[in-house]
Parts: C-alpha cells; sequence; structure tokens
C-alpha cells in the first residue's frame, strides 16, 4: 500500500472526467428531492456533475410525479420509470448503470444524500492516482437528532493507494456500494453488477465483485456520503429491518455469494477477510439483538448460524476478535440457544463478560457444561481490551446515586489493582460531555455478592440537575445520556468500559429542580445491555408525557 498525501491536488476536469449520478427511488416522495438536489449540488473546478439519473422503481406514491416535477426545470437530471417494482435495490441500479454516458458513476439511495464536495473529493483522487476506484468516508446520521456516527473510520483516516486490493485486506470490512466512484469502462470490462431481482444486501455481492477484480482503489478521509438512519420510520430500511429472521437468512446468503466470488478468483487472503468481517461485523450486531427476538426467532436463527458457522475453517475464527470468536464457539458447541444475557453483553461494543469465571484443567472456559469452549487470548489481552463486567444500579431520587461493582476477569484486574472510577455522561445527540463522578473503589470481600470472585465496590452522587445547564431552556422532550467508565489501577493501568443497567431503579422518576421546576429521569438499558439517562425538564415534559400516554 503506497500512502497518498493530505492534499490531493484539483484535477484537470475534461469532458472525460465527468460523473453520473445514479438515483434508486421507491416510495420515497418525501425524501428524494434531497436526495437529487444533493447530487445537483456537486460542483467540481470547471464542471459540474454531467448527469443524474433517477430511477423510479415502480413507486405507488408520489415518488414518480417529484421527480418529474424536479427534471423540468432541471435539465442534468434524467428520470426512468420502472413499470413493476424489482422487490430490490440491485436492478434499478443496474438499469441506471446502463443508461449512464459519464466516465465514472456513483449510486446514491433516495433517502440519503452527498455532503458538498463529495464528488470533487473522489475525482480528484481518481486522476490523480489513475484510480478506477475510489472510496470515501461515510457517516450514519440518525435522525432526527442528527447524531453523526462514522462508518468504518478506520479505512479512512488518511489518503491512501491500495495496489493490489489483496494487499489490504481490510477493505472488505466496507460492504457499501455508495461511498466510491467507479469508473464505467472498469465495471463493463469485468462484467460488474448488482444482483437482479429480490436480492437483499446486492451490495455485499456488488463490492466483492469490484475488489475481486483487483483494481487500484484510492481512498480519501473527506465525508462523501450521508446515510440517513430514520429508526422510527414506518418503512424500515434493509438494513435496520431486522426483526424477521429471513433477513439473517439473506445476510448469510450474500455474505456466502460473496466469500464464494474471492474463492473463484484466487485470493484466500479476501475470503478469508470476509469471513473474518462476518464474525466482527455482522454476527456481533444480530446477537446484541437477540434476546429482544421471540423464541421461534432465536431457534431459527441459531439453527442458521451454527450451519454457517460450521462450514468457517479455524483460520478464519482466530483471525476475529477474542469476543467475536467466542460466541461463535458458543453457537457451535451448543444446538440450542442458551446464555441469551451473556451472549447479548459479550456482542455489544464494548463487550462484557459476566460472572460466573469457570475454569477447566487451568483454562478460562465459558461454562462448566462447555469446557471446549476456550476463552484464550485473556491472559494475553491488554488490560485496556479486556471484556470487563462493571454492574451499575441506578437509585433516582432525592439523592440520586449509582451503586458499582466491578468484576474480576480471572485475576487479571486484581494484579493490576484498581483503585478508583471516574463516570462520565455524554449527550447522545451531540456527544457533549456532561459531569464526571469520581469515587474510590473498594475492594469486596470474595464471595460478597452469591460469587467467589474478586469485586470492587463504590458509590457515586450523580449531579441530574448539571444535565440542563448550558441548554438555556427547559427540554421538554427526553435527551438521552450515555455512561462510561474509567478505572485506574495501582500500577498505572486503566481501561474504559461501558456499565452495565441492573436492579430495580429503570424507571421514570419525576424530581424536583431549582432551575425548571421538575426533571423527569428515566435510567434504561440499550439494547446492548448498557446504562443510559433520559433527561426532560419542566413541567412542559410532564404534559407531553402524559398525553402520549393518553393516545396510546
Amino acid at each position: 500500500m503506497k500512502e497518498a498525501p493530505e492534499q490531493l491536488p484539483g484535477p484537470t476536469i475534461t469532458p472525460s472526467a465527468q460523473v453520473s449520478i445514479v438515483v434508486i427511488a421507491f416510495n420515497d416522495a418525501g425524501h428524494v428531492g434531497d436526495a437529487v438536489r444533493s447530487a445537483l449540488a456537486q460542483e467540481v473546478p470547471g464542471d459540474t456533475v454531467t448527469e443524474v439519473i433517477a430511477v423510479n422503481d415502480a413507486s405507488t406514491d408520489g415518488t414518480g410525479a417529484a421527480l418529474d416535477d424536479l427534471a423540468r426545470t432541471e435539465p442534468r437530471l434524467r428520470v426512468i420509470h420502472r413499470s413493476e417494482n424489482s422487490g430490490g435495490c440491485g436492478t434499478p441500479r443496474n438499469e441506471g448503470l446502463r443508461a449512464a454516458t459519464g466516465r465514472f458513476v456513483m449510486f446514491l439511495d433516495s433517502d440519503d444524500v452527498l455532503p458538498p464536495g463529495a464528488v470533487r473529493a473522489l475525482l480528484s483522487a481518481a486522476l490523480r492516482y489513475d484510480a478506477p476506484v475510489v472510496s470515501g468516508a461515510c457517516v450514519r446520521r440518525e435522525l432526527p437528532a442528527r447524531r453523526d456516527v462514522p462508518w468504518q473510520p478506520g479505512l479512512y483516516r488518511e489518503a491512501a493507494v491500495h495496489e493490489p486490493a489483496e494487499a489490504s485486506p481490510q477493505l472488505v470490512r466496507d460492504t457499501l456500494c455508495v461511498n466510491k466512484l467507479y469508473e464505467r469502462e472498469f465495471l463493463a470490462k469485468h462484467a460488474i453488477a448488482f444482483p437482479e431481482g429480490r436480492f437483499t444486501y446486492e451490495d455485499f455481492v456488488f463490492t466483492a465483485q469490484v475488489l475481486a477484480a483487483a483494481p487500484r482503489i484510492a481512498t480519501v478521509p473527506d465525508s462523501v456520503y450521508v446515510w440517513h438512519v430514520r429508526r422510527s420510520a414506518a418503512r424500515q430500511s434493509i438494513s435496520l429491518n431486522r426483526k424477521d429472521v429471513a433477513n439473517w437468512e439473506a445476510r448469510i446468503a450474500a455474505h456466502r455469494a460473496s466469500v464464494e466470488i474471492f474463492r473463484e478468483a484466487g485470493s484466500p487472503v479476501l475470503a478469508q477477510a470476509a469471513a473474518t468481517k462476518f464474525l466482527d461485523h455482522d454476527l456481533r450486531m444480530y446477537v446484541r439483538e437477540l434476546h429482544t427476538r421471540g423464541a421461534d426467532y432465536r431457534a431459527e436463527w441459531w439453527r442458521l448460524t451454527r450451519e454457517y458457522l460450521g462450514g468457517f475453517d479455524e483460520a478464519a475464527l482466530r483471525a476475529a476478535r477474542a469476543p467475536s470468536r467466542w460466541l461463535a464457539r458458543v453457537v457451535l458447541a451448543s444446538p440450542a440457544p442458551r446464555d441469551l444475557d451473556r451472549i447479548t453483553q459479550l456482542a455489544s461494543r464494548p463487550g462484557r463478560l459476566l460472572p460466573p469465571y469457570a475454569e477447566s484443567g487451568g483454562r478460562a472456559v465459558w461454562s462448566p457444561d462447555l469446557p471446549e469452549v476456550e476463552l484464550d487470548a485473556l491472559g494475553t489481552k491488554p488490560i485496556g481490551r479486556l471484556p470487563v463486567t462493571i454492574d451499575a444500579e441506578p437509585s433516582v431520587g432525592g439523592r440520586s446515586v449509582l451503586r458499582l461493582r466491578v468484576h474480576d476477569l480471572y485475576g487479571r484486574l486484581a494484579a493490576a489493582g484498581p483503585e478508583s472510577i471516574d463516570v462520565e455522561l455524554r449527550r447522545r445527540r451531540d456527544d457533549r460531555r456532561g459531569p464526571v463522578h469520581t469515587a474510590t473503589l473498594t475492594r469486596a470481600a470474595a464471595g460478597a455478592s452469591g460469587s467467589a470472585a474478586v469485586c470492587w465496590t463504590a458509590e457515586v452522587v450523580l449531579d441530574l440537575e448539571a444535565l440542563t445547564e448550558g441548554t438555556g431552556r427547559a427540554a421538554a422532550d427526553p435527551e438521552p445520556w450515555d455512561l462510561m467508565a474509567r478505572v485506574s489501577c495501582a500500577d498505572g493501568a486503566g481501561f474504559r468500559a461501558a456499565l452495565r443497567a441492573t436492579g430495580p431503579g429503570l424507571r421514570r422518576r419525576v424530581l424536583p429542580s431549582r432551575r425548571h421546576t421538575v426533571l423527569l429521569v428515566q435510567p434504561y438499558a440499550t439494547t446492548g445491555g448498557a446504562l443510559s439517562l433520559r433527561v426532560a425538564s419542566g413541567l412542559r415534559s410532564v404534559w407531553r408525557i402524559a398525553a402520549r400516554r393518553l393516545r396510546r
């Protein structure tokens, strides 16, 4: 891999260096206009985007009419109306690709947008490095809060050129097709296209074909795509609609197809990297939610997962991060779902390994009845990467406190000597740092909580009033605050960890407030089991929440 300079020189734009942007839409009249306008607004030195091709996949709402209205005043917009819905994203993208005339092409979904300068950043790198594929940073924007979460940030910290792609197997982690610029001649030469019809996760297969063709790939740190995440939308996007086990089955099918593409191309390195990515990302994401599903879903999910993981070789398992391979081995070793709380917590980020901590023949193992599932690497991992569990029991009232319990992990913490703990609150919407609460850790007697393992306890008093400072007004809508802890040890080591929500105090409370008359505070457990707080202030918050309850 050759490093590229951070500041890329501007390109010399010629008619052969222009870009077609393919926008696909189905029943998305409320958002498609913003997507198309963000594409049309992409300015590059000396020219603009050649064309925007919007493919209406037989929408039944006002999507087609909205596109036609835009096209009447924008000559660069071409609209293709499909007469029959394809059931997926691959067919309309292929249709737009066939209609494109620019030297380069990009893809955009109707509910997302391109940030200003996206095309310029990608095109500059393509021309500067003669790269048929250029990839840039993407952010997942949680709406309506507008909280941005970087997608695969490790790949986009600095500009770089990868040649061949196999020399940078980490590229398989980014399975998106939309944060990239492709030379159309390269796609045509290698017959690269999306799976047709009702094929979920079609971008997995498309991206695998691109990497298997071994092009020179440039990556840039610039933000080139904004992926909108609307969790409360009436119709969920494919990536969020995971409540049906068929979604997991489709994800496995797409991943299996991707691995097969790498194998057929004679690239075992990329095939193994894809398998490792599946364990580290896909498996953990679905395990994290498994406890929220019904018994039938869990049983079928477990069966599908065991069947698929059974084809993974030991090298792929060992290449995955320790929590991921432990999870995979628990599934493989057990014919039925088990230990849902433990595997959910371990699949969280960061992972937490709950007690009890079993041993067999001097080895750390999952449980006495699964001694074949070894928790390898626990003795060699740096303390900052250990899946330490910190239980947090909130008690919200006149004196709001957190009772904390730090669990030892096979003697690793005891050797370091935990001394103090800092609990930090951050507002999820904008990552604003709130108050930090510090307490001294006290070693508890072995077996103090029904466990023979060593642990340390502390209690911190929460300043909930401080969470409303700096807002300038009462916050009638609940604001989520996440809690993180940092433990400092006698030997100079330290580590950060999320707090595991425990105890009976996970319920909404109304508290008196000096500034806003009342505070509404609700400690709750996230999907992954971490402790968070929702805080609202003022009498309006009481009325609004009461009204919502009455409407239900």
